[in-house]
């Protein structure tokens, strides 16, 4: 009988203590973002700033105690650049790391290629990047930029309304973003009163774009709509130089590092798009700044007089994350998925997002500017 009783007691002693250990294992879960980042290649700067600013995010989310008492776990993976790796590296994440959620660049053609991959695992994408067109890879994707027809409009709106220029080329990469604005300057520059009498094609390690450019010119294209990231926007500038060309260079979102030297060359003849966060002091007080100011006490203090905007939008998507998390109660990929979907009036660092079942791509009033650049000063153009 004391033996039976002794017996029980040890009983509910394990069991006790198995519960504990099971609790313990669970507090001591990390929630895994997986980030395939072009850490190489033509993409490397805007996605070195993008990974900094998820990395950034996540600290200060665990220093807070992490996500329902969950830590942040940050796994980066260079793609290179290059859709073929970032396939291998997605693959790896999925099967070796197990992450929970991707938090992944700007490589339009990299997430594209792994997107089916990652919609069948049921993981969503908060993304640096434009978004997959087939409907089951895009249920998964959401993205922290703008849409691209915002970048070229604030470009033709400045031509049109500050220039007597009305003919212009289109210069761009063969990325998945770079074609999607060609196709809205195509379409849309008519409706401006300015007419594309040259659309080129470079490689993003092209040495020399000066037969493209000169084509252009020829053509009677007084401005160029540059659009790509990377090197090439410098050997632009060099290549309209030489050829003693007058005309105007108007480039996409970049990060600044990109843009001195442009600027060096080309003076008041360059333009570029600008995000809120890279002409903050210029901004009204408001929502959208007290974002920005938010999330430049800590990328200041830790990375000084960097561009923020790539990392803004890197810090901004693992925020969304978080207030999916909290919405729909739960870490499980589906619900994460269907809260980030009714996320609404989120205010961020790179605009308003307002997400919905038909609207994965969240900001949808235009947030951008055109800027110029002289020294380290940038200067929104009115």
């Amino acid at each position: 009988m004391e033996h039976s009783r002794l017996a029980k007691k040890l009983g509910g002693l394990v069991a006790g203590a198995a519960l504990m250990v099971s609790a313990t294992a669970a507090l001591a879960q990390t929630y895994k973002i997986g980030i395939s980042a072009g850490l190489t290649g033509y993409a490397a700067t805007v996605d070195r700033s993008w990974s900094d600013g998820v990395k950034l995010a996540a600290d200060a989310i665990n220093a807070k105690g992490g996500i329902k008492g969950r830590k942040i776990e940050v796994i980066v993976e260079d793609n290179r650049s290059e859709p073929q790796e970032a396939v291998i590296v997605y693959r790896k994440m999925m099967t070796s790391d197990k992450v929970d959620v991707f938090a992944s660049g700007c490589v339009s053609a990299g997430n594209f290629a792994a997107a089916a991959a990652v919609a069948r695992a049921q993981i969503p994408m908060v993304l640096c990047s434009i978004l997959p067109t087939k409907e089951d890879e895009l249920k998964w994707a959401f993205s922290t930029l703008p849409p691209a027809r915002f970048e070229v409009e604030r470009r033709l709106e400045y031509i049109r309304d500050n220039t007597q220029i009305r003919k212009i080329g289109v210069l761009h990469d063969p990325s998945p973003y770079a074609n999607l604005q060609k196709g809205v300057a195509e379409k849309s520059a008519a409706t401006y009163g300015i007419q594309v009498v040259g659309i080129e094609q470079y490689k993003t390690d092209d040495p020399d774009l000066s037969v493209q450019i000169g084509k252009m010119n020829s053509a009677g294209a007084g401005a160029i709509l540059k659009i790509g990231l990377g090197g090439t926007t410098l050997t632009a500038a060099k290549n309209i130089k030489q050829l003693g060309l007058q005309t105007l260079m108007l480039t996409s979102l970049e990060d600044l590092t990109v843009f001195k030297p442009v600027a060096e060359v080309l003076g008041d003849k360059f333009l570029f798009v600008a995000a809120p966060s890279q002409v903050v002091d210029a901004l009204q007080s408001g929502p959208l700044k007290r974002s920005i100011a938010d999330f430049l006490v800590p990328w200041k203090a830790k990375y000084g007089d960097r561009d923020p905007n790539w990392a803004g939008r890197g810090w901004d998507a693992v925020y969304l994350i978080q207030a999916a998390i909290l919405r729909a109660n739960a870490f499980e990929g589906p619900k994460v998925r269907d809260a980030i979907e009714s996320i609404t009036g989120f205010q961020g660092t790179s605009g308003l997002y307002d997400f919905s079942p038909t609207n994965h791509q969240g900001i949808i009033n235009n947030p951008l500017f055109l800027a110029t650049m002289s020294g380290s000063q940038v200067k929104i153009v009115k």
